[in-house]
């Protein structure tokens, strides 16, 4: 069966350009022009969203932060907003790639795929897995520690699943940026700082251990 692609961007030409390409390319898609027809499109589950920044009411950023703890699957911005704040802004509020305008439909049509390799690739593991006591459920997005859950955000849990599913691996913070935010150019290293801080106080917190180890000068890594 075919992928289900949800374009949204208020311009018809780019919705109509994209949803030719993306069917020759063997997709199913969908268009809205605003927020409001892309809320109303969500029931039909795509597999994978397009979405404009700069569209009149919601924005596609609001609209972002607003579907996201509802919509697990891949959201990729396309937008005029080009610069670096544009982009942390992007994905901080729950997008997994940034494409500017103008674009190739060769490159994005190639990042689609590699977006939803990834996340193919994410549903066929383990759905629960164990580390130090803790519980990492990755279907229902949950982790635990003696019975009592620990509250993380989508982004933080995220990182916690790249990391906790390959235990021992050290990964440098612009390859962190990549796996997880998913933008292929260099990643923002404070964002992953804060990030992994924050995780460390939340499971240092409810376990008393550290489950993230700092590899000095090199990155991150789970401690198996």
């Amino acid at each position: 069966m075919a992928y289900r692609i949800l374009i949204v961007d208020d311009e018809k030409m780019i919705t109509e350009l994209l949803t030719d390409h993306l069917q020759d390319c063997g997709y199913e898609t969908l268009a809205a022009n605003s927020a409001g027809e892309a809320v109303s499109l969500l029931q039909k589950q795509p597999d994978l969203i397009i979405l404009d920044i700069n569209m009149p009411g919601m924005d596609g950023l609001e609209l972002c932060r607003s579907i996201r703890e509802h919509i697990v699957c891949p959201i990729l911005f396309l937008t005029a907003r080009v610069t670096e704040q544009d982009k942390v802004n992007g994905l901080q509020y729950g997008g997994d790639d940034y494409i500017t305008k103008p674009f190739s439909l060769n490159e994005l049509s190639a990042r689609v795929a590699a977006h939803l390799r990834r996340d193919a690739r994410s549903r066929n593991r383990p759905s629960v897995l164990t580390s130090h006591g803790l519980i990492v459920n990755l279907s229902e997005r949950t982790v635990s520690f003696q019975g009592v859950e620990i509250p993380f955000s989508k982004r933080e849990f995220d990182l916690i699943e790249f990391l906790v599913t390959n235990p021992g691996q050290v990964f440098d913070r612009e390859r962190i940026y990549e796996a997880v935010w998913g933008y292929d150019a260099e990643g923002d290293n404070n964002v992953i700082k804060e990030y992994v801080r924050k995780i460390r106080a939340k499971l240092r917190e409810a376990t008393g251990q550290d489950h993230i180890e700092t590899v000095w000068g090199v990155g991150y890594k789970w401690n198996r």
